[in-house]
């Protein structure tokens, strides 16, 4: 008797700009989905595997200078690239959901929007380093630019007192990370069957459930009422 393989598991992604909130809203809805019955792990880009946490202390330490946007966007696929071999195909062929805070749009809106290398070089990167792995879901948090950045600096700011400094990227001047945001929305307008835009400057709670709302609609073929 043939044993029926498992279905493929689902893939989502959470983008946005550091200090949105997309790490709490991962772990809530990695929460969720276990109370579901649902197989699910979590990982983070860049840092998602041993290899990714030694390239993350390079990419986000503010010490890091003189990197080229080039260097930093090959380095930033080089931890994709680890991980999708190492944790997210793997899990997805044996039927687990993959939660990734980051994925692909990072790189388009941080390298290719931020440091203005244009999208075409991060789709082929992509295409040949990620072998076209495309998420299901995309959970797009939107928020204030301002506080955004302020949030992320604090957050980033005790992080340094513990001897973790990951302000590279936060060091920026605003324009960097409006650059970035604008390439968010134009993703996101490319794509609407696979980018969910949620408003993440409401209450935890309300943020919450609109995603929960979005993942079982879209991935779970059903709806919810509260």
């Amino acid at each position: 008797m043939v044993v029926p393989s498992k279905p493929r598991g689902k893939f989502i992604t959470f983008e946005g700009l550091d200090g949105a909130g997309k790490s709490t809203q991962l772990k809530k809805l990695a929460a969720y989905l276990r109370l579901q019955g649902v197989d699910v792990i979590i990982t983070r880009e860049p840092g998602g595997t041993s290899l990714g946490s030694r390239l993350r202390a390079v990419l986000l330490n503010s010490r890091t200078a003189g990197l080229s946007p080039m260097a930093e966007l090959a380095l930033m696929f080089a931890d994709r690239a680890q991980d999708i071999d190492e944790k997210i195909l793997p899990a997805l062929q044996r039927g687990q959901w993959v939660l990734c805070d980051r994925f692909s749009d990072s790189s388009e809106a941080y390298q290719g929007g931020g440091r203005q290398l244009g999208s075409q070089a991060v789709h082929e990167l992509h295409k040949i380093l990620c072998h076209g792995l495309k998420p299901d879901l995309t959970i797009l948090m939107l928020s204030d630019l301002s506080a955004s950045i302020a949030r992320a600096r604090r957050r980033n700011t005790a992080k340094s007192k513990k001897k973790k400094d990951e302000n590279r990227f936060e060091k920026e001047k605003e324009a960097f990370h409006q650059r970035v945001m604008d390439v968010y929305l134009a993703i996101a307008k490319r794509e609407p069957q696979r980018i969910v835009k949620v408003d993440a400057r409401d209450p935890i709670p309300e943020v919450h459930r609109r995603i929960v709302q979005s993942v079982e609609e879209r991935l779970m073929k059903k709806g919810v009422s509260r």
